[in-house]
């Protein structure tokens, strides 16, 4: 694959012929896919996609979710791991169902005009484009996922673990069918999991009603609610039993306003006396807390709003519904409630009330509280097992401030509603008999035709599976599970969950009960929780608000590793990222620019290498080594060990638990970024490359030296950047003169620290980094008078005699660099000049006489410090002045001190300028 002529790079780099050509090989010679037999011998490193729902296509939250995902499993493969990244994607039953019910809706059908089975093969004739789409655009952005084992939570291999999961449960005693109040969406007509019902801070207000005892109307008692739509369905008004106010109230009755049902006063403690006026109404059937008191106290449980969010008599509300009410939105309810309630004497007063509504995760329905027959988990034990693995060690969350959110959420689990009133999706695998003969609920793995009891006819349950209840089996159902498969021996548990915070509990946390409990260990060890890509407001990019950016527009425009550059090179460890989606341009420039320097970088240096042969490094004598080659070499060392510390140990030490000291190092991604960036631009290319230019121009020994340690360097430059920019420089790669024929860089070994291969202690290129000091402290001096660029000026090092043997050797290097003359003497030769003291005790020292008018610049640093002192004088009074430090913020007097340091420290250089030029 080695082209024979690297000059053949074209001038500008051309992204989408690159990215176009690249990945079909990789795919082709099976470089993204894993062998389980191999996981024998080689540690297995395991990464399984959060599968993006098969809704739409990606966003940028997805570009950086995936990004981050390759960069650590290319990481992890170089490093010689078997590493597998499963790919897939997800049903995503109430968001899918929704898209297609909205299609149905333009064609002016509805789902029920199409029926059950017909719009379920609707849905997967939409789910089959759309989820091939999303796996095709993963594949432009670089995801060296292992396609062969593509993944989906409908298929009938993961359909038969989902059923399995659900059987063992209900044959535990953990899946339960309950009769509760549930969160309800009346836009989706489902219900939803406490972690689907998201809180909304909203403005609302609190009406304080009044309701009359029934025996003495001329007194009464004040309650305070939210949603006085619900009182049709009070069934009694709690007040705490220790609360004075009331408890001689205790077993009285009052009379609702609008329909004159009598109900009780209760006393329970559940009621806070310093909320409202202390007095709460109780409505079971409608509020989850008020449910709860309701079966404390045997209380009926009247339901009077519909599924679709109707007021009306549902269950057991004979009579409690006005006529003038019966049929109207919830909403439109409130609003003639409130009237009705003014009208009649009965609303006391209505207070502005800041509070969290909960709201459908999916469509932003305002949910409602509702009385119904579901499917539960019961949580306790599972979550049980899932804190123990972040309290032992095994399981570990980056960053460690979400530990805290995990353990407080897990603590006060509740019991999950599985079920859901919609058609797509796992239907629950339970029967019942259509005959009265006594058998209970059939869970069963296989579909059931007859009762078991009676041998009758039988009928399945109606409702499909909460979508999570297949997501949270991913990490093993996806390797085989529950069949003892050689990848399910070879790569559970896997190894880096990588989401971003807010499906913690809806998925992070439900795979890790899940993982433990039926497979004795948590799915993975490390949880990477990424920071939310944001536009320049800082809001999450989001459709609706109209500030998304689609990642496959910033491929077209600038390539995959440009995009994927700017995500890591911005990632710090649960920081945002900031985009605008106004500016492409600006947006992605960090990528853009990155991979147009590397590229020109690498054109340059490969003309200079060329095509023939070069020596490996373990052949050459490291005495033929130059100090150039040796620094080089080291700053290799230091790149390497400074990515490898900021990628992180790649699981725990012992593979059990993290220890204290490992918990929270690694996947600090934009710091490794920024080492591999370090070495091939400022170090590699801008002084090392320089320095070697005219050995690489004089054939000889010296050259193919030079040769070999540039071509190393830059082999090791791109390994450490393949993870993030796998296409240029795989590009590059192919180019150099050391590259194997049918080899790939993404297959290639993660480079290593060779300082022990030469037999040279770190440190040998030390002569090397004197020489860089000092030609930077002359390209200051240069600055600093404005010395013509290209002008030559004399430079003296003064240096201890034990420094001057290797700064001799480096003499005219330095001086090709920095444009000077240099010469090494023992003593400060004195006279007007510029000085600089660099480490090691040398001196640089630049004679002025010459080189600019001594005259005109004493006259204008001196002017330059008179001013100084005077404004310095001036701030040191004011300092001195004990009424403005008394009085003044002392953020403003901190600020002054700083001030006064600074022009202190100023008013020195300018001093020691002017004594430098003899004033």
């Amino acid at each position: 694959m080695t082209s024979p002529d690297p000059n053949s790079l074209p001038s500008t780099y051309d992204a989408a012929s690159t990215e176009a050509a690249w990945y079909p090989r990789w795919t082709e010679h099976g470089v993204f896919t894993a062998d389980p037999a191999r996981a024998a011998t080689h540690e297995p490193f395991v990464i399984v996609i959060p599968p993006p729902n098969v809704t739409a296509v990606l966003h940028m939250g997805h570009g950086l979710n995936n990004t981050v995902q390759d960069v650590l499993i290319r990481w992890r493969r170089m490093a010689g791991d078997e590493a597998l990244w499963v790919p897939g994607t997800d049903h995503a039953g109430i968001a899918t169902q929704n898209v297609v019910e909205k299609q149905l809706a333009a064609e002016g059908q509805t789902r029920f005009d199409l029926g059950r089975d017909a719009f379920v093969q609707r849905v997967a004739q939409f789910v089959d484009k759309t989820g091939g789409e999303i796996l095709n655009q993963l594949k432009s952005i670089g995801a060296s996922a292992d396609w062969t084992r593509t993944a989906y939570t409908f298929s009938p291999e993961l359909s038969r673990a989902v059923r399995e999961t659900f059987v063992r449960l209900f044959e535990d005693g953990l899946v339960y069918k309950g009769h509760r109040v549930i969160h309800w969406c009346p836009r989706c007509g489902t219900s939803l999991s406490d972690e689907e019902a998201e809180f909304t801070e909203t403005n609302g207000k609190l009406y304080h009603l009044r309701y009359a005892l029934a025996d003495d109307p001329s007194q009464g008692i004040v309650v305070a609610t939210t949603r006085p739509e619900t009182m049709l369905g009070d069934v009694a008004v709690a007040v705490n039993p220790d609360d004075e106010r009331y408890q001689a109230l205790i077993g009285k009755e009052v009379v609702l306003p609008l329909n004159g049902v009598r109900i009780p006063i209760i006393g329970d403690s559940y009621t806070d006396p310093s909320f409202g006026s202390g007095a709460v109404k109780i409505t079971p059937a409608h509020d989850p807390n008020d449910f709860e008191v309701g079966k404390r106290h045997g209380l009926a449980m009247p339901v009077i709003i519909d599924a679709e969010g109707i007021v009306r008599e549902v269950d057991g509300a004979a009579g409690r519904v006005p006529a003038e009410l019966n049929g109207l939105d919830r909403f439109a309810a409130r609003k003639a409630i409130v009237a009705l309630l003014e009208a009649a004497g009965a609303l006391v007063k209505v207070e502005n009330h800041q509070h969290s509504v909960r709201h459908c995760y999916r469509c932003d329905t305002v949910v409602e509280p509702r009385l119904s027959d579901q499917w539960f988990v019961r949580m306790q034990p599972l979550a049980d097992k899932a804190l123990a693995a972040l309290r032992t060690g095994e399981l570990r969350i980056l960053p460690e401030r979400w530990e805290a959110v995990y353990v407080n959420w897990l603590e006060g689990i509740r019991d999950w509603n599985i079920s859901r009133q919609i058609w797509w999706g796992h239907r629950v695998p339970v029967w019942y008999c259509n005959a009265a003969c006594g058998q209970g609920p059939i869970a069963s793995r296989t579909d059931v035709t007859a009762c078991p009891s009676c041998g009758g006819s039988v009928r399945q349950d109606e409702d499909v599976l909460d979508t999570w209840f297949s997501s949270w089996l991913w990490p093993f159902s996806t390797l085989g599970w529950p069949d003892d498969t050689p990848d399910l021996r070879a790569f559970y548990p896997g190894d880096v969950l990588v989401t971003a915070p807010e499906i913690l509990f809806f998925w992070v946390a439900r795979m890790v009960m899940s993982g433990c409990w039926f497979m004795g260990k948590a799915p993975f060890h490390t949880v990477y929780l990424h920071g939310t890509v944001r536009d320049m407001q800082h809001r999450k990019m989001s459709k609706s608000l109209g500030n998304g950016i689609d990642p496959l527009d910033v491929v077209r425009l600038y390539g995959a590793d440009a995009l994927r550059w700017t995500m890591v090179a911005g990632l710090g460890l649960g920081v945002d990222v900031m985009l605008d989606p106004t500016d492409l341009e600006k947006s992605f420039a960090p990528g853009r620019n990155f991979c147009t320097k590397l590229w020109n970088i690498g054109r340059f240096l490969l003309s200079r290498v060329g095509s023939d042969p070069v020596a490996s490094l373990t052949t050459l004598d490291p005495a033929v080594l130059t100090a150039a080659d040796h620094w080089i070499l080291e700053r290799l060392d230091v790149a390497i060990a400074d990515c490898d510390a900021a990628l992180g140990p790649a699981r725990p030490a012992n593979l059990t638990t993290w220890t204290d000291a490992e918990r929270y190092r690694g996947l600090r991604l934009s710091e490794y970024a920024e080492a591999a960036r370090r070495f091939v631009w400022n170090e590699l290319a801008d002084w090392y490359l320089e320095s070697i230019k005219p050995r690489l121009a004089t054939p000889g020994p010296d050259r193919e030296v030079a040769r070999a340690v540039l071509a190393h360097a830059f082999d090791g430059a791109l390994r450490l950047l393949q993870p993030i920019v796998p296409f240029i420089t795989e590009e590059l790669w192919q180019k150099l003169p050391q590259t194997p024929p049918n080899a790939f860089i993404a297959q290639a070994a993660w480079p290593v620290a060779r300082g022990h291969v030469t037999g040279q202690a770190i440190g040998s290129g030390a002569v090397f980094e004197q020489a860089r000091e000092a030609v930077q402290a002359i390209r200051q001096v240069r600055a600093e008078y404005n010395v013509q660029p290209g002008a030559w000026v004399d430079v003296v090092l003064v240096a201890p005699a034990a420094a001057q043997g290797g700064l001799r050797a480096m003499l005219e290097t330095i001086g090709s660099l920095a444009r000077a003359r240099v010469t090494l003497a023992d003593v400060n030769p004195g006279g007007a000049s510029a000085q600089v003291l660099l480490s090691g005790g040398i001196e640089v020292v630049v004679p002025l006489a010459g080189m600019i008018d001594l005259d005109k610049e004493k006259q204008r640093l001196q002017t330059e410090l008179s001013q100084l002192e005077k404004q310095l004088t001036a701030l040191e009074g004011r300092l001195a002045n004990e009424g403005f430090v008394a009085k003044a913020p002392p953020a403003v007097v901190e600020a002054e001190r700083a001030k006064a340091a600074d022009w202190r420290s100023r008013a020195d250089q300018l001093r020691g300028k002017l004594q430098a030029l003899g004033a």
